[in-house]
């Protein structure tokens, strides 16, 4: 089955959060000669699969296998690998199927390699992910067998197919507050301490501030306001209270304590309470690495392009893998249809995924 045959295969299936559509048994039948282990959780489905080949380094290849769902709207049907107008549709076809079938299909044509190859999928990265590519980790870490570099195929491409790839992810702070009042009557707000008015005040230091300039890797931490609601829905009657939500993509600079501080300077007049949540924590892998500079060289030689090194998106599961203290970075097609409707590729962003991905193995010693 070349590329594109078992692209198509992957697309076909139904694989919506947390199901794995048969997916995992399809990769693990397809991938003969290697030694698998599955560790399912619950509803969460995981594959690890590997194969020594000689002592040496152990590179793997990581993603997921489920996708978000369709959604109403589609020119095609999402569930079909369709070619139209010189692209290919389908739910996944960038996020991340393509980068599924490209190391898939790199890693089943390796005779020879200096170490350990192996693949690690999971079937919910686009959920919860409490029960997927974490767990997995942790079962490498008490076997003694975490691989020395990571590749995750997320997409990551911007303009063109090879001129990025992601060496790093800011973390995610989500911020609560409750902005404490005095309800009134409208007609007597002296009598009435009012938190909407109180906010009104303070408000435009805090939305869309900075709270680092970033650095040469990260885009600054901006305090970005989500969600605020108060009152009764009511003309005269002043507020009890006021709630807001807010989100911080935060770099390697900040941190719960910075974000602590950058409310309480502007909020300390008033009374409220503060509760932090953190989604995920920022990392980078350091460019002069192995990883880096291999995944450099591979999509130089095969796109003649130098990917510029990028920490910007969301998260992905490549943050579990930094926590382990491994060398990880992300590298796959454009994203720039990822969970739209008509979400598309092209078959030559596809087929090059996978020669980069042969190449980095060759040259992997």
């Amino acid at each position: 089955m070349q590329i594109i045959e078992l692209f198509k295969r992957l697309i076909e299936s139904k694989s919506e959060t947390p199901d794995d559509g048969g997916l995992l048994d399809f990769i693990e039948n397809y991938l003969d000669g290697f030694s698998a282990k599955r560790i399912d959780i619950e509803d969460t489905k995981n594959l690890f699969i590997y194969k020594k080949f000689s002592e040496g380094e152990h590179l793997c290849f990581a993603g997921h296998v489920d996708v978000v769902p369709a959604g109403e709207g589609w020119d095609t049907n999402p569930y079909e690998l369709v070619e139209k107008d010189g692209y290919l549709y389908g739910r996944g076809t960038q996020d991340m199927k393509s980068g599924v079938a490209a190391f898939v299909q790199a890693v089943s044509e390796v005779k020879d390699f200096n170490g350990t190859l192996s693949i690690l999928l999971t079937s919910d990265e686009e959920g919860e992910a409490t029960y997927g590519t974490i767990k997995v980790l942790e079962y490498l870490k008490e076997t003694s067998f975490l691989p020395d570099a990571v590749v995750v195929a997320e997409p990551t491409c911007e303009k063109k197919f090879g001129d990025a790839i992601k060496v790093g992810r800011r973390g995610s702070i989500n911020g609560y507050i409750t902005l404490k009042g005095k309800q009134g009557h409208a007609a007597y707000p002296e009598k009435a301490i009012n938190p909407i008015h109180n906010i009104a005040g303070v408000l435009g230091n805090m939305a869309g501030i900075n709270i680092d300039e970033g650095d040469e890797f990260f885009s600054p931490s901006k305090f970005v306001v989500t969600d605020i609601r108060s009152g009764m829905q009511v003309t005269n009657v002043t507020p009890n209270e006021l709630k807001m939500m807010f989100n911080v993509r935060n770099t390697t600079l900040t941190t719960q304590k910075e974000v602590r501080e950058f409310v309480h300077q502007n909020l300390k007049e008033f009374d409220y309470e503060l509760k932090l949540t953190q989604g995920s924590y920022p990392f980078r892998t350091n460019t002069d690495t192995k990883l880096v500079k291999n995944i450099d060289l591979a999509i130089e030689e095969t796109t003649g392009l130098k990917p510029k090194h990028s920490t910007a998106g969301g998260t992905s599961d490549a943050r579990f893998v930094a926590g382990f203290g491994i060398d990880v970075i992300e590298f796959g097609v454009k994203n720039d249809t990822i969970h739209a409707v008509n979400e598309r590729t092209t078959a030559y962003e596809v087929e090059s995924l996978y020669k980069v991905f042969k190449r980095l193995i060759q040259i992997w010693e």
